[in-house]
């Protein structure tokens, strides 16, 4: 259901699974996203498309610190 239905949904897929290390945490220790400059420098490492990953990543990003958040506060 939730499977990348194109190579640049799989290439975006693929550059959020390598941003764990690329969060931005504010003040209150909250996940508030991933570093997009970071992002899109690893995309073109990659060779993914910087148009998909810009409109991909922010979807991605969303569900990624919500769920993040939530586990903080359990």
């Amino acid at each position: 259901m939730n499977a990348p239905a194109s190579v640049e949904g799989l290439q975006a897929w693929e550059l959020a699974r390598r941003l764990g290390g690329q969060l931005r945490v504010g003040p209150t220790g909250a996940v508030i996203g991933w570093d997009f400059a970071a992002a899109l420098a690893l995309a073109r490492a990659m060779g993914a498309d910087p148009a998909a990953v810009a409109e991909f990543l922010p979807e991605i990003e969303a569900v990624m610190v919500a769920r993040l958040n939530e586990r903080s506060g359990d």
